[in-house]
């Protein structure tokens, strides 16, 4: 069973970094796209930042320039470095992995990581 396993969230100051981390359990053969998503307290989850197998990236406007997708294809883990952050940034952050495979011959599913707090205080 495969699992996504995050980590990184927690309370930094308005300006201040934090770097996210997500890499998932099991056996991996391939994974189309990974991503992050975040859901503030009354808001529908919303899509952050994504990474698709070719290192092509797809950025939300609100965090343009100052969050940065990467990807270890090695390690399949996907990273969020996430700078100059703002209030309006608090939110629960959920990794996606898109189109896994856990073998050349499996089907492809998609996978949600259990989430991680990121708050920042102003």
């Amino acid at each position: 069973q495969v699992q996504l396993v995050e980590s990184g969230g927690g309370l930094v100051q308005a300006g201040g970094s934090l770097r996210l981390s997500c890499a998932p359990s099991g056996r991996i053969f391939s994974i189309n796209i990974m991503g992050w998503y975040r859901q503030a307290p009354g808001k529908q989850r919303e899509l952050v930042t994504s990474i698709n197998s070719d290192s092509g990236k797809n950025y939300g406007d609100s965090v343009k320039g100052r969050f940065t997708i990467f990807r270890d294809g090695a390690k399949n883990a996907v990273y969020l470095q996430m700078d100059s952050l703002g209030p309006e940034d608090t939110a629960v952050y959920y990794c996606h992995a898109n189109g896994l495979r856990t073998s050349r011959y499996s089907s492809e599913n998609n996978y949600w990581g259990q989430g991680t707090q990121v708050t920042v205080s102003s």
